[in-house]
């Protein structure tokens, strides 16, 4: 699930910000008139999972590249047979040297579920108002699909001839897990089509202050993993009117208490050590000096409470697991038979879900309560390391539009697609150059919308990147 909006580099001084009212966007170029057209039409197409098609989407975009010149042999739209609306889309633009390694341009075409009842517009209709972009998907992550599929189209009508391949992955299947994810499929089954040096994918933006101006630019590097685990309690029962201690309920509300109460130790890696570093002298000096000092020293302490009253950073320094769903009982008049609880936890990369269970099954402390890894996911790749090979077109790019902005690296709190490319060996990095406050983007919620001058902006940014990136040697 995206993660970018608002749990961005910065994102506590942000919520310290008041809300920016959508910036006046001057009239549009003719090639954002273009773009905004692949954008409308992407998210006009529903693709939740419910009732919407991916493939239909996938199939849309397709039509997009072949009319700009792609050659079938170059399109490659991948469905499973047994999910026919889960399909998903590869598109390769040759690059003139055949040992140059490729680069990929990966997003997600599926959305989240939206009731037209609980939205003030109807989410699977453009609406541009008040110089912001309204529907579901306008951010997560349909922006950054648009984008990739318009810089394709730019470089075809443009004549550019890449020397390292360019290549796009558009994916279903990242919203929920329930479907079937056409990352994991793509990088597990069809490798060869997307291998690449390194990946570009959602999960970080750039930070607005007050003033409208921007503060920083986040890039993703490591993200923390998804995974949840099942804490069960059993008993034969009986009569309410005969309470025993021994009660599934009081065994497992015992462990969940202990579970609750504890703090995973700080870990800090490169990504999170340059990430509290650039921090510190943009926020307020107790907690500037704290992010100073728990760089130097991962172990003081003081420095990590000070840190860890910001929900955001606190996720950042250490696995958390919290329980977030938990049921019990069979009856109101009866002594509990079962009692089970689902925890959440995001672990930090690199950390192993073993080590994890092995820990809450500690803190459990209960023969009475077992403590299971749902089969949700086992990969928990390291981050992927911020060379300058990476970082310098970035700097030199950004310049052009935030000049002196500085460039954040972030390790994200929740979970991307990056987490299947990263385990696999390609290099995925989260990088959007979408600007935005501390407003509310309404991703996964109502009304879910970004700033028309931000999209268009991070635009001009990624293609400008994007043709660095494919020139370079």
């Amino acid at each position: 699930m995206s993660i970018w909006r608002k749990m961005m580099a910065g994102a506590a001084l942000a919520a310290a910000l008041p809300g920016l009212a959508g910036a006046q966007q001057a009239a549009p170029r003719p090639d954002q008139l273009a773009f905004r057209a692949i954008y409308k039409e992407l998210v006009e197409i529903n693709t939740t999972l419910s009732v919407g098609s991916c493939t239909q989407a996938a199939e849309a975009m397709a039509a997009r590249l072949r009319a700009a010149g792609y050659p079938d042999k170059d399109l490659h739209i991948i469905v499973d047979p047994s999910r026919p609306r889960e399909g998903n889309l590869v598109a390769i633009l040759p690059g003139t040297d055949p040992k140059a390694k490729a680069i990929l341009m990966l997003a997600h075409i599926d959305v989240v579920e939206a009731n037209r009842a609980d939205w003030v517009r109807d989410p699977f209709t453009l609406i541009e108002e008040d110089g912001w972009f309204y529907a579901r998907g306008a951010t997560d992550d349909k922006a950054q699909a648009s984008i990739w599929v318009d810089t394709l189209i730019r470089f075809r009508q443009e004549g550019f001839k890449p020397r390292r391949t360019v290549k796009m992955a558009l994916t279903c299947g990242e919203e929920s897990e329930d479907a079937l994810n056409g990352a994991e499929l793509l990088v597990t089954k069809y490798r060869d089509l997307i291998d690449a040096e390194f990946a570009l994918n959602e999960g970080a933006g750039g930070l607005l202050g007050d003033d409208g101006k921007p503060v920083s630019l986040s890039i993703q590097s490591g993200e923390k993993v998804y995974q949840d685990f099942t804490l069960s309690a059993t008993n034969p029962g009986g009569h309410s009117s005969r309470p025993v201690r021994d009660n599934a309920i009081t065994h497992l509300a015992g462990a969940l208490v202990r579970i609750g109460g504890y703090d995973f130790p700080v870990q800090l890696n490169d990504t999170t050590r340059a990430y509290f570093t650039a921090m510190a002298p943009l926020v307020d000096a107790e907690t500037g000096a704290a992010m100073k000092a728990i760089v130097a020293d991962p172990t003081d302490a003081a420095a990590a409470a000070i840190i860890s009253r910001n929900a955001t950073w606190n996720s950042m320094l250490r696995t958390t697991c919290v329980a977030t769903m938990a049921s019990a009982g069979h009856a109101p008049n009866a002594l509990p038979q079962r009692a089970e609880a689902n925890v959440n936890c995001r672990i930090f990369p690199g950390v192993a879900v073993d080590a994890v269970l092995a820990q809450l099954t500690t803190l459990a402390a209960d023969p009475k309560v077992t403590v299971v890894a749902d089969a949700t996911t086992r990969l928990t790749p390291p981050p992927p390391p911020l060379t300058p090979a990476l970082m310098k077109p970035i700097r030199a790019q950004a310049d052009k539009l935030w000049p002196g902005v500085p460039i954040v690296p972030f390790q994200s709190t929740g979970a991307t697609d990056g987490k299947y490319l990263n385990s696999y060996g390609i290099p995925t990095y989260g990088l959007t150059g979408i600007f935005s406050g501390s407003e509310s983007n309404g991703a996964h919620g109502l009304n879910e919308r970004v700033r028309v001058k931000s999209l268009y902006d991070a635009r001009d940014f990624l293609y400008g990147l994007m043709k660095t990136y494919a020139s370079a040697k």
